[in-house]
């Protein structure tokens, strides 16, 4: 059986991780401390079981909190830059050779920076991480992903903006926040400003609403990734081992439309009571395009290897189910095909045969 040892060591893809959900705790701190706001602890390790207990405790109201610390630690530029930094660093040394970090502009703006810097302070810190990381022996590519929040008043506003820095970073769009109350129909003119400029998005749907958020972001939308996507599970019948999928999964399955399955903090956010009752094992051995992600690493006290070891625990996942799934994430990165098919065919496949 794979150990977490064996795991930190093989090359990962993280597709669906929050820059303002992986802070290092330390960071929240110092940055909280200068721009003035209070925190539930100003001790590192005291803080860091804080984040998770509150976003572990089943309170909407307190998960959501978890956030507004965070976001007040990332509100000048010298501040997205180090979380840009640390996010790269520690996603590195667990063995992920590529990472997408999404947030939302429009969160980091309190002191006055235009939407502007803040892309850039993210750019710079990514790049600095990355140089850092390869210097260190532990390469990595990271992009980020720009995101409105689908409860403020729909714009284009931010999709123009990832299309502005597209070639400098950005390889993507995403809406996240909640679903429930909020379609993914809303943004559908921002959907289709960077369709008609051929520029890649995803679309939180499927977790925390169900079938027809899925169909709209499909559908409607044309979402290139689906964020969590695992309540398409609804639409699975299986009678005596036998799986019979309905019109909206079968068409997810057969169109290879990627879900960025978090299995943590799905269980944290209600889409099973336990581990072995989550549908990530389903949906991986019914061929859907899974790709296996972290969400929130300080708020689900977790890493890629983390996910994976939990993976091989449950479900008895093997070497090559790893193999497949992080395949999988890889050739749906927010990334030119050939670079894809270069990290799969010189950096991803080899590790994993090193191994076997």
């Amino acid at each position: 059986m794979l150990t977490i040892d064996d795991l930190r060591l093989l090359p990962k893809v993280a597709l669906h991780d929050h820059l303002d959900g992986g802070l290092r705790p330390e960071t929240v701190i110092d940055h909280c401390g200068a721009n003035g706001h209070s925190l539930p602890s100003t001790d590192p390790d005291e803080l860091r079981r804080w984040f998770f207990e509150a976003a572990d405790s089943g309170s909407l109201v307190r998960y959501l909190e978890t956030f507004e610390h965070t976001v007040a630690a990332m509100q000048t530029p010298a501040q997205l830059s180090r979380v840009a930094h640390e996010w790269v660093l520690d996603q590195a040394a667990d063995g992920v050779v590529y990472a997408e970090a999404r947030y939302a502009p429009r969160q980091h703006q309190r002191l006055g920076l235009t939407l502007e810097a803040v892309v850039e302070a993210v750019r710079d810190g990514l790049a600095s991480g990355m140089a850092e990381a390869a210097a260190a022996g532990q390469p990595i590519v990271a992009r980020q992903i720009l995101t409105s929040m689908r409860h403020t008043e729909p714009s284009t506003d931010i999709a123009e903006l990832a299309l502005r820095y597209r070639d400098d970073s950005v390889c993507g769009f995403d809406i996240a926040g909640a679903e429930d109350g909020f379609p993914p129909s809303r943004f559908e003119p921002a959907f289709r400003r960077l369709k008609r400029d051929n520029m890649f998005f995803t679309i939180h749907a499927g977790e925390a609403h169900g079938l027809p958020s899925i169909w709209e972001a499909v559908q409607v939308c044309a979402a290139s990734r689906l964020g969590h996507g695992v309540r398409i599970v609804e639409d699975i019948e299986v009678t005596g081992g036998t799986a019979r999928l309905g019109r909206l999964a079968a068409y997810v399955r057969d169109a290879r439309i990627p879900l960025e399955v978090s299995p943590s903090s799905n269980l944290q956010t209600g889409i099973a009571q336990r581990m072995a009752d989550h549908p990530v094992d389903l949906l991986h051995r019914l061929d859907f395009t899974v790709t296996v992600n972290c969400d929130n690493r300080l708020m689900s006290a977790t890493t890629m290897s983390r996910e994976f070891a939990l993976l091989v625990e449950t479900f008895g996942w093997t070497l090559d189910d790893v193999e497949q799934v992080t395949v999988n994430a890889m050739r749906a990165a927010f990334l030119h095909h050939d670079e894809r098919e270069r990290m799969v065919a010189d950096v991803i496949r080899p590790a994993y045969a090193a191994l076997r």
